[in-house]
């Protein structure tokens, strides 16, 4: 119950007061991240950290002057690999190795992603990494939830823009979703006393047998 009191808490706040967030609830946070799921373990994207106000004001204007890019204590950058490679996909491997050991079988399931993933479609590959962030992204909001920590998702940005001025582009990878974190502006921000508003289990939710 703990947790969905959390989940209750938190809101997409829509403005915050600069104060700065305690190292260690960052990283807790930052850790959440680490640990979500990816399909086949492959974590296909890196998460950028801002904290410098020179830097976060120039990513600012790329994402439609909301303040809470300015005023956030951290900004996550969620940026997903371009396409899936062979290097990639064996590297990713590598790791997996050194931590479980090598095996016959891992290896022959490195090679069936390879062969599956590899010969497809950059846009279809990116898509797909896309979606592996996300799945991190949700776990980075519940995870500052639970730090009564305030953050905003936020998808409102020009990605192409935001990979030009960060060089993510010469890098291989691009931006999928921006995460301000910090604490709320109890007197700018306006959807702080509004009730939370979802539709009802049965509404959204169907069993079936």
């Amino acid at each position: 119950m703990e947790f969905l009191e959390h989940l209750n808490w938190r809101y997409a706040t829509k403005a915050m007061n600069g104060e700065k967030i305690a190292d260690d609830k960052i990283n807790r946070i930052l850790e959440a991240v680490r640990l979500a799921p990816t399909s086949s373990g492959l974590q296909p994207f890196e998460v950028l950290v801002v904290k410098g106000e020179e830097l976060k004001n120039k990513i600012m204007p790329v994402a439609n002057n909301q303040t809470v890019i300015r005023d956030c204590s951290h900004l996550l950058i969620f940026a997903a690999w371009d396409n899936y490679t062979e290097e990639r996909i064996t590297e990713t491997f590598k790791s997996m190795y050194a931590v479980r050991g090598f095996s016959e079988k891992w290896d022959e399931y490195r090679q069936f992603l390879i062969k599956s993933y590899v010969n497809r479609p950059a846009e279809v590959n990116f898509n797909h990494a896309a979606h592996q962030a996300y799945i991190a992204f949700s776990f980075a909001i519940a995870a500052a939830a639970t730090e009564k920590v305030d953050a905003t998702p936020i998808e409102g940005f020009n990605p192409a823009a935001l990979d030009e001025l960060l060089g993510l582009d010469k890098q291989g990878f691009k931006s999928v979703l921006l995460l301000p974190l910090g604490y709320r502006d109890e007197e700018k921000d306006w959807l702080l006393t509004m009730k939370k508003a979802r539709k009802s289990k049965d509404e959204l939710i169907k069993e079936l047998d």
